[in-house]
This record gives structure tokens, C-alpha cells and sequence, in this order.
């Protein structure tokens, strides 16, 4: 199964960061590529369902997933419940960098699978390009939205 795994060095304290990643509702304020993320359902502190709707290529991607939420790990696991995917999981991560208690490295990474076998392996490294560049995207916006709240 293919997977993209993307990781960016935020000059902001690990706190900061990770109350941006959870901060979903606000992605599309900021990411390119993020048409909308509504939480359709809180149901406790650390769990949570999303809808999503994001760009990739030109072609819109949607798709309903379950967020399990680690604040003590500054990390949260997501899976697809449903959506344009056959599989589509993952989990954003965010920890101090070494050595500088000020910034952090914050991490995105998903697992997919396109769900039309006879054009896998065409398709996946194509959708896998696809999916490291808008993760690229999506981190970047979120250093930019986190160094203008300073």
C-alpha cells in the first residue's frame, strides 16, 4: 500500500504547533488546497469525526474520517469512514526539535489505496506525488499561519 510521509521544521514551541494540527476547521483559512474540514461530530475529548473536501490536481477528494486525538503525545490518528478512497489513513504528529525547545518538527502521514487494482500501478505513484505534494502544502501553510500569529 502506498504512503507519503512529510516533515517540516516550524521555528514555534511544539504547544503552539500542535494547537494548529488539531485546529482542523481552520485549514482552509489558510491551506491552498483545503476547500473545507467541518468536525461533523465531538463525541468526547479525544475523539471526533470530519468532513473533508480538499483540491489535489486539479480534481476535488472528499471523504468522511475518525480522529483519535493524543494531546499527551501531541498526535492524532485518522482513518476514512467514508470518501473517494478505497483507504485513506494516517496521523499528524508534532514534537520539539532537538536541541531547540522554540520550534518543532511536525509530521503528516497517510497510507492510501486508490481502490482501482488493475490501474494501481499506474495510478499510485502518480497519486502518491500527488499526496506529497499537497502534505508539502499543508505544512508549509501551517508554519506561515503560525510565524504571522507572532
Amino acid at each position: 500500500m502506498p504512503s507519503v510521509e512529510v516533515e517540516l521544521h516550524i521555528p514555534s514551541p511544539a504547544s503552539e504547533c500542535w494547537a494548529a494540527v488539531v485546529d482542523v476547521e481552520n485549514y482552509a483559512l489558510t491551506m491552498d488546497s483545503v476547500q473545507s474540514v467541518t468536525i461533523i461530530e465531538q463525541t468526547g475529548p479525544q475523539t471526533r469525526s470530519t468532513a473533508w473536501s480538499v483540491r489535489l490536481k486539479g480534481a476535488v477528494l472528499e471523504w468522511v474520517e475518525a480522529e483519535r486525538i493524543d494531546h499527551r503525545a501531541l498526535r492524532f490518528d485518522f482513518h476514512q469512514l467514508s470518501g473517494d478512497l478505497a483507504h485513506f489513513t494516517g496521523h499528524w504528529a508534532v514534537r520539539p526539535a532537538d536541541g531547540d525547545s522554540g520550534s518543532s518538527l511536525v509530521s503528516l502521514n497517510v497510507e492510501f489505496e486508490i481502490g482501482i487494482p488493475l490501474l494501481a500501478e499506474m495510478l499510485n505513484p502518480v497519486a502518491a506525488k500527488a499526496l506529497r505534494e499537497n502534505a508539502q502544502q499543508m505544512l508549509a501553510a501551517l508554519g506561515q499561519r503560525l510565524a504571522t500569529a507572532d
